[in-house]
């Protein structure tokens, strides 16, 4: 357990296990913390690598705006620091956006790719969590004083009188528009998609992004040729706010990547 000072950050991360690295990107208002369940599964056959964003957890923020680009660039430079030429990433939500715009700007740092709950643009949402993420603001982060979010966070924040400041800068994050449906198209790398079946993205969004990422297009025939390097996973009776505590996640994600994956010809 360290910090790494990249861009200007003091940038808190964590290492559990070993084996091929893999990266772990927590979700808005998160911390490592969140991977707490799911963990020790993945520890057992990777070295793990959890890391607090910009703001959250440990990291203290910054005189710059919260921006999916920038935070991944923090993430490129952590795997630089730490002299990894590669690694495997996972990242839950917001982490997913990050973790996204890590593999579309260094693809070459990014072995393979998991997104949790992750849409590839802002109306990938329902229209109703879009409409509670526009409300995030300095009042509603004093407003969630005392929920557990909070006191996980007031108690390893450098400077828990942030918490206010972090629920603007993540607000004035959600509210910007963004699609990159175009450069998902491009990627070089594996991805697996995982949602519950009771996400906050709809289906429709869920099936747009693996089309995009080559699934969906035609019968993987008898003996799999045809089936993409990319992978859809929907975990039943989970939502949005449990799916990272599942069992049932390490187990779809520890085979992707691990098994090696033929994409078609």
């Amino acid at each position: 357990m360290s910090y790494a000072d990249v861009n200007g950050l003091h940038l808190w991360y964590e290492v559990h296990g070993t084996g091929k690295p893999l990266l772990l990107l927590h979700g808005g208002y998160g911390s490592t913390e969140t991977f707490a369940p799911i963990r020790p599964a993945l520890a057992a056959r990777r070295q793990v690598i959890a890391v607090d964003l910009q703001g959250h957890g440990r990291t203290a923020d910054v005189d710059r705006p919260l921006r999916y680009e920038s935070l991944a660039d923090d993430v490129a430079a952590l795997l630089r620091h730490l002299d990894l030429p590669a690694a495997d990433l996972l990242g839950y939500s917001l982490g997913g956006g990050v973790a996204l715009r890590t593999a579309i700007q260094h693809p070459a740092l990014v072995r393979r790719l998991v997104l949790v709950s992750t849409p590839c643009r802002r109306q990938g949402w329902y229209p109703e969590v879009l409409a509670a993420m526009a409300a995030q603001d300095a009042r509603t982060g004093e407003r969630m004083r005392g929920t557990p979010p909070h006191e996980r966070y007031a108690s390893v924040a450098p400077r828990p009188q942030d918490w206010p400041v972090l629920w603007a800068k993540t607000g004035a994050l959600l509210r910007r528009e963004y699609d990159w449906s175009t450069e998902v198209a491009a990627l070089p790398m594996p991805v697996l998609l995982v949602y519950a079946d009771a996400d906050a993205i709809p289906v429709r969004h869920v099936a747009e992004l693996f089309g995009l990422l080559g699934g969906g297009h035609r019968d993987a025939g008898g003996d799999g040729t045809d089936r993409p390097a990319s992978r859809l996973a929907v975990l039943p009776g989970l939502t949005h706010y449990d799916v990272l505590g599942s069992p049932a996640l390490p187990g779809v994600v520890l085979p992707f990547l691990t098994h090696t994956l033929r994409a078609p010809e």
